[in-house]
């Protein structure tokens, strides 16, 4: 297995002032950069509520260089990257991931719209308006209502108490005064002093830092600035305080005079609360029946100052008394433990969340500058915590540390592995006929081994299916579901991400992330979900709702599936099942060692494919009640056909689609401020898919907004000179090259390809077909598009507008 990235970025400080942390990692396929300002929200003056959250949005309206559509959000979309930005109460980041050569021009987009902002008039207005809408969105959803509510018990005069995100009452763009604010904030903080710039990529060392010199050249020379430090948390003695509310129960812990480890030390205390494991405080108070589940987390840390969260799903017979005493006594055990052996296993989930973590993230990690372990600072750091908070030295139990993860224990790889008698390690990627025929009996089975991605990576994948005959009741698939929460967790920790999901008759069990664990956790899997009490568990934790367009997003593939009688036999489901799969990047010892687990499965073994799912030329409404009164909805637009070509051809468009439609609905229209466009595979179908949340836009209308939007894209096409469109094209099959693919992101290709009926050589295949696509296949396929050839799909949270839709079944 390769070796574990370095957990220790190089850090250091340019001449110009600018702090760099950057981060070498040759496994990598992509790279990324996190700006992090020294100044949030409760650096802005009392008198402009919302300001550092408005200057955030106003960065990314486009600069003299680079208007808007060739600004960094479009660029980044251009390259299949990702990009985000967020204020937080002392900081504001910014944060974006592309391919290695795109990386730079990503890098110069940035630095350019931190240094030279326009800050239109025009801008500004319309700007606000959006923020406008989120206020409205945040003061209609009850539960960011709870989650400001929580800070009730602090002190009025602290900033957490106020209102910081801004909406068209505290941003009077009109007023000279509040101009003159904003420009000053933007020049005390928007300099080389009060930033920290993280890379992470493949490049050497040497290459990142002259990426950062090259960004920081550009930015204002300035000196650090102190923040000043709040008022303390609370204005009395008290230290915490409780708030109970329906089937919930808050604990707030105030803490003040921390050292600056303390943020490892509270990282560390969550995560062992968080344990739900036989012993810990969360099963102790399932089991007593004062808690269904238990979460903690730091809400805010500055200055030495921290809110602890401890939050409790209390069961249905209302508030229970007990349970400050079990969480006081826990504290107390585990304040007295000797915390080696957690601390050992606690850096060893943090180098495995590591190694298989993206560039982004990675920078992002970087960016907080935390310990990824528990040092020795941090234990004293976690002792004065657990001493403000109240432990003592003596606790009743019984209590116990948590099992060891049996996920991360790591095997020595059997000597040659891979290898059969006469071959040495010199032979390695060699295959004899005999070779050939065990992968192509293995490729007949119904759990293919794909060959597209090299063997020789840390990380795979694992797809493992089963068709039923009836569709599980929503009740079981919850309680599978959580059966599997446990699991997960461990798995997690462990590098390995794992999900089990329905969608109308299927079942799918997925995992990826690293491979050397994925055998056991495979098997472990299968038993959880196969066990003869399956059916009786524990009650599920209350989830947090979703917003109305997220909440679409994760009903979609269920309404792309053909649905028949719902039951909650599981034994007759498992009984029916036919499954198949698909393993990923697995080497040839990872594919030995799932051969015990593979035997496990239930079900007969399938593998017969089944034909993707078609609308032909149907125009299907399915009304989503999302409980919010805010409107929301899903288009969905399969290609016209199956065929590869028109794969790429839809691509294409999704490619060429994306910034004008952001541009339209988003900037010029002001729909909303969740809309997005982008292609999308489902069940092997691929599909155009377009999404918007409005405050008060109804779907009926945001449909037609769409629907104008597409009507207009032979024109679209038509203006793009033959440049824009070459390279267009070209920069998107670049983004399907093995050499830029994450694992993660190319075993999914290859599972929705497997299910769309694709070749074995699918990813080769791919961008050769995009590069085929020119100027007149497009506006035949825009046309087909327009015409709803592949039929459409509209998942919205008001009912059919009728003719010509249909109200799906």
């Amino acid at each position: 297995m390769p070796a574990l990235n370095h957990p220790r970025p190089h850090t250091e400080t340019l001449a110009n002032g600018l702090r760099v942390t950057l981060r070498h990692a040759p496994n990598l396929k992509r790279c990324a950069a996190a700006l992090r300002v020294a100044a949030g929200s409760h650096d802005v003056p009392l008198a402009w509520p919302g300001m550092a959250h408005f200057l955030e949005h106003l960065l990314f309206l486009g600069t003299e260089r680079f208007p808007a559509r060739q600004g960094l959000m479009a660029y980044v979309q251009s390259h299949g990257g990702q990009i985000n930005a967020r204020t937080s109460e002392r900081t504001t980041d910014y944060f974006f991931e592309l391919p290695p050569q795109a990386f730079a021009g990503g890098l110069e987009r940035l630095s350019d719209m931190l240094a030279h902002p326009r800050m239109n008039p025009d801008d500004q207005q319309q700007e606000r308006e959006v923020l406008q809408a989120e206020f409205v969105a945040w003061s209609q959803d009850a539960t960011a209502q709870q989650q400001f509510a929580l800070f009730d018990g602090l002190s009025e005069a602290h900033p957490l108490r106020g209102f910081h995100a801004g909406n068209r009452a505290t941003l009077p763009v009109e007023q000279p005064e509040f101009q003159q604010a904003l420009q000053d904030f933007y020049q005390r903080f928007y300099q080389t002093g009060q930033m920290t710039l993280s890379l992470a990529g493949p490049q050497s060392l040497e290459e990142l830092r002259t990426l950062a010199e090259a960004f920081g050249n550009v930015i204002a020379k300035g000196e650090s600035i102190e923040q000043h430090a709040p008022v303390p948390l609370m204005s009395t003695s008290e230290r915490s305080y409780q708030q109970a509310e329906e089937r919930r129960l808050n604990w707030l812990f105030a803490l003040e005079s921390l050292p600056e480890s303390c943020a490892e030390a509270l990282a560390f205390l969550c995560h062992w609360l968080n344990s739900a494991k036989p012993g810990g405080l969360s099963a102790d108070l399932r089991e007593r029946g004062l808690a269904v589940h238990l979460k903690a987390q730091p809400l805010y840390q500055f200055a030495g100052q921290a809110l602890l969260h401890i939050e409790l799903t209390l069961p249905a017979n209302g508030l229970p008394t007990g349970i400050h005493e079990r969480l006081m006594d826990w504290l107390s055990f585990f304040a007295q433990q000797d915390w080696t052996p957690l601390r050992e296993e606690y850096a060893t989930l943090h180098q495995r969340q590591q190694q298989v973590s993206s560039a982004l993230q990675l920078a992002r990690l970087d960016s907080e500058q935390h310990e990824v372990g528990l040092s020795g600072q941090g234990v004293t750091a976690l002792k004065q915590i657990l001493t403000q908070i109240g432990a003592v030295d003596n606790f009743s139990g019984p209590w116990q540390l948590p099992a060891p993860n049996p996920f991360l224990r790591t095997e020595a790889p059997a000597s040659n592995a891979g290898l059969i008698r006469g071959q040495t390690s010199a032979h390695r990627g060699l295959r004899t006929f005999a070779q050939d025929r065990s992968r192509s009996r293995r490729e007949r089975s119904p759990m293919q081994f794909s060959q597209a991605l090299p063997d020789n990576s840390a990380e795979g994948a694992i797809y493992l299916r089963w068709r039923l005959d009836s569709s599980p009741a929503s009740a079981l698939q919850s309680r599978l579901e959580n059966n599997l929460h446990a699991l997960r967790e461990d798995a997690r920790q462990a590098g390995v991400d794992v999900s089990f999901s329905a969608s109308g008759n299927e079942w799918l069990l997925k995992m990826t992330g690293l491979q050397e664990p994925m055998p056991t956790v495979l098997e472990h899997a299968l038993k959880e979900l196969t066990q003869p009490d399956a059916a009786v568990s524990q009650a599920t934790p209350a989830s947090v709702a979703l917003m109305p367009i997220r909440q679409l997003l994760k009903a979609l593939p269920d309404h792309c599936l053909a649905h028949t009688a719902n039951t909650d036999d599981t034994q007759q489901l498992w009984s029916s099942a036919r499954w198949d799969g698909l393993a990923i990047g697995m080497s040839a010892q990872t594919q030995a060692a799932m051969g015990l687990a593979l035997s496990r499965v239930h079900g007969t073994p399938d593998n017969q494919l089944t034909p993707p799912p078609t609308l032909s030329s149907q125009r299907l409404w399915s009304a989503v009640d999302s409980g919010s009164s805010e409107h929301a909805l899903l288009l969905f637009c399969p290609a016209a056909t199956g065929e590869l070509a028109d794969e790429a051809a839809w691509r294409l468009l999704a490619h060429f689609c994306q910034t004008p439609f952001y541009q339209r609905l988003r900037v010029e229209l002001q729909l909303g401020y969740a809309v997005f466009s982008a292609l999308r595979q489902i069940h092997g179908t691929t599909g155009l898919l377009f999404g918007v949340q409005s405050p008060n836009v109804a779907p009926a209308d945001l449909l037609q907004h769409i629907e104008q939007f597409l009507s207009g894209l032979p024109m679209l096409i038509n203006t793009l000179d033959d440049n824009a469109f070459i390279a267009g094209r070209q920069t998107l099959a670049e983004q399907f090259s093995q050499a830029a693919l994450p694992t993660a992101q190319a075993a999914e290709l290859l599972w929705q390809g497997k299910l769309g009926g694709r070749s074995s050589d699918y990813l080769t295949q791919l961008p050769e077909a995009i590069l085929q696509i020119d100027r007149v296949a497009l506006l035949a396929a825009a046309r087909r598009l327009n015409q709803a050839e592949g039929g459409w799909r509209c998942l919205a949270s008001s009912t059919s507008p009728g003719t010509p839709w249909q109200a799906a079944k």
